[in-house]
């Protein structure tokens, strides 16, 4: 049963402005620095195809989401409007695939932190990582967002930078961005499936629905705003490091923003934009872990999770326990597992997510002008979930039926007591 009256409710004191540098801090974080690699290798020339085609489903899962939020302002997101939209095993479903496969991506983020930082002691920055950010977030909504547009403000100046230099440079050539696609039909939509991670974060923003001052106003105004930015500033990287790189050049960086400015002669650079790479990284875990302690919350709510998580703060009137043990299971991988070359899952699992919050939009409004975009948004997202490398697909897949398997258990249990 959901917890009632005040003691069990979130305090409300985000503002537009905080909300949006949310979604930014989410949006702008890590994958800006590595996710362009593999995209060129997989699309080619085709990359800034690829961009635009997850920049278009990004919007309409945006435009579903913002919708939804308005309607539905709780903690959970998409658990909640699957919940209530299209019934509690949908939203089971998208709660299941965002909790899993961000606690997998908080760990990537944690390791991320730590290769930049002290990459002989990446486990052990990962780990102090995560407790510093975990006790920020317990402090209370209002100071995570604080600390996150101090984070989104390094970020952007640092990637501003990069621009300058990259097409300032006698290295730059319009040449280069040929928009062919000469990794194939297959190769774009692959690469728009592992862009698409770099729009996730306005998620971040509707998980937060509890804690937003006049929510039917501000949600729909944020999500919208930050994907705007965000899509501005990946364009420009983008188009400022092809520019110097190439696609092909692009495609085998290990670090390519560090190699484009390398590139352009200014090396001097390299040093900050690995700075801004773990600061980003440190965004991104911020941003991750206040999303999946507030869905953790829902679904132990509902007692799809232990029960003893949807306990609200009395002071601080946050989710203490979701959050403190969200951060311990993020912490406990990053201290044992490599996940960076073993999250592909998360990709499937996210895109599935947001396939529940496009159909559950679709319900909202019969007029087939209303639905257009959430039907755009669910045709997309299920062709990138399939579109990504196998191995993605085939481990997302099973972790989903992880969860199925699951619910049938518990659904089965409590029939069981219900009948005694």
């Amino acid at each position: 049963m959901t917890q009632s009256g005040s003691a069990a409710e979130l305090r409300r004191t985000l503002g537009v402005g905080d909300a949006v540098v949310i979604g930014l801090g989410s949006m702008v974080g890590a994958g800006i620095f590595a996710a362009l690699a593999p995209a060129a290798r997989a699309a080619g020339s085709g990359l800034l195809l690829g961009l635009a085609l997850a920049a278009v489903i990004a919007y309409c899962n945006a435009m579903s989401s913002a919708r939804l939020a308005a309607l539905y302002p709780a903690s959970g997101g998409t658990y909640v409007y699957g919940r209530e939209r299209l019934g509690p095993f949908w939203g089971y479903l998208a709660g299941w695939s965002f909790v899993v496969g961000k606690t997998a991506s908080c760990a990537a983020m944690a390791l991320t932190v730590g290769a930049y930082v002290w990459p002989e002691q990446a486990h052990a920055v990962a780990v102090a990582a995560v407790v510093v950010l975990t006790a920020v977030n317990y402090g209370g909504v209002h100071k995570s967002a604080w600390l996150t547009r101090l984070i989104v403000a390094v970020v952007l100046a640092v990637l501003a930078s990069v621009v300058v230099v990259c097409l300032g440079s006698g290295q730059s050539d319009a040449g280069r961005l040929d928009i062919g696609a000469s990794g194939g039909l297959g190769g774009v939509l692959e690469a728009a499936g592992l862009l698409f991670f770099a729009f996730a974060g306005y998620a971040r923003i509707a998980t937060l629905g509890e804690e937003v001052r006049d929510p039917a106003r501000t949600i729909p105004r944020a999500i919208p705003l930050a994907l705007g930015i965000a899509l501005a500033v990946y364009v420009c990287v983008a188009v400022a490091v092809l520019s110097v790189l190439g696609s092909e050049d692009l495609g085998r960086a290990a670090a390519p923003l560090a190699d484009a400015v390398r590139a352009a002669g200014v090396p001097g650079l390299v040093p900050v934009v690995r700075v801004g790479a773990a600061v980003a990284a440190l965004g991104s875990l911020l941003a991750l872990i206040l999303g999946v302690s507030r869905t953790t919350l829902a679904m132990a709510r509902d007692r799809h999770l232990p029960g003893a998580l949807s306990a609200v703060h009395p002071r601080f009137r946050v989710p203490h326990r979701a959050e403190l043990a969200v951060g311990a299971v993020v912490a406990v991988l990053a201290a044992t597992v490599d996940v960076r070359g073993a999250i592909g899952f998360s990709s499937f699992g996210v895109l599935a997510y947001y396939a529940v919050a496009n159909a559950s939009a679709w319900t909202l409004d019969p007029a087939p002008v209303r639905r257009a975009v959430p039907a755009v948004g669910l045709l997309g997202c299920l062709v990138l979930a399939f579109a990504l490398p196998g191995t993605s697909v085939v481990a997302g897949a099973g972790v989903l039926v992880v969860g199925v398997v699951a619910y049938a258990v518990r659904a089965r249990v409590g029939a069981g007591r219900d009948q005694e």
